[in-house]
């Protein structure tokens, strides 16, 4: 068995690793709204292949991770910890995966001028990363006051989608020939939206770690029914 310091420095050394990955990835949810806003064909072909490094990082946690629990037999409050922190890198690779698909709406979009983000996006951009600095700081601390607190935010980030989403379907009523526009734009608006889901998802995992309980820290606003189109899962 390997001495109590070392299993503490190895869990602390894989919580900055997480802290600095969800960090990179709460800035990859603006910049892509910032690079559809600017229809920056270069900056989201960088943000896709970035995605690429975000995966590396995740699956190197995750081993980690493992090893830990194979080499030091952490039990109680540190298994708990290294199991959040295997939830959470996940939850961070999902939440940037969201990122990448709005970059890729960008370079379907190109540079045509057919119909102008609705001006909520950025909004729902900013809620949800705040929302995950929130989450991730609640963990770092091991704050449960803070992690059930932070799902109320998602209530906002759902108003938004919904104005989005009636905005859209009213200019596509109104003009069929803003269809394929619109509906990209409503799957950027998706995005955001399951962003802050993810971020409920971490925040359950602090409530764990800590507690040891598994709770679902429902909202009380539901979303309308998530979009969906053939080119996205």
């Amino acid at each position: 068995m390997v001495p109590r310091q070392t299993l503490e420095r190895e869990i602390l050394r894989l919580q900055d690793e997480l802290l600095t990955l969800g960090n990179r990835v709460s800035y990859a949810i603006v910049e892509a709204v910032d690079l559809l806003r600017r229809r920056d064909l270069v900056g989201a072909q960088r943000l896709i292949a970035e995605d690429r490094l975000v995966n590396q990082r995740r699956m190197v946690i995750e081993a980690d991770c493992l090893a830990l629990i194979a080499t030091q037999q952490p039990i109680a409050g540190d298994l708990r910890t290294i199991a959040a922190m295997l939830d959470i890198a996940t939850e961070l690779e999902r939440i940037n995966d969201y990122a990448k698909g709005i970059a890729k709406v960008t370079l379907m979009l190109g540079e045509r001028e057919l119909l102008k983000p609705p001006p909520d996006l950025p909004h729902m951009a900013q809620l949800a990363q705040g929302m995950l600095h929130r989450a991730l700081h609640a963990f770092a601390r091991r704050d449960v006051d803070l992690a059930r607190a932070i799902p109320a935010g998602d209530d906002a980030v759902d108003t938004l989608y919904n104005q989005v989403y009636r905005e859209l379907m009213t200019l596509m009523i109104a003009n069929p020939a803003t269809l394929d526009c619109a509906n990209c734009l409503l799957w950027v608006a998706h995005n955001l939206e399951r962003t802050a889901d993810r971020v409920i998802n971490i925040c359950e995992r602090v409530v764990f770690t800590v507690t040891g309980e598994m709770v679902e820290l429902d909202t009380e606003i539901e979303s309308p029914p998530t979009y969906r189109n053939s080119q996205q899962g």
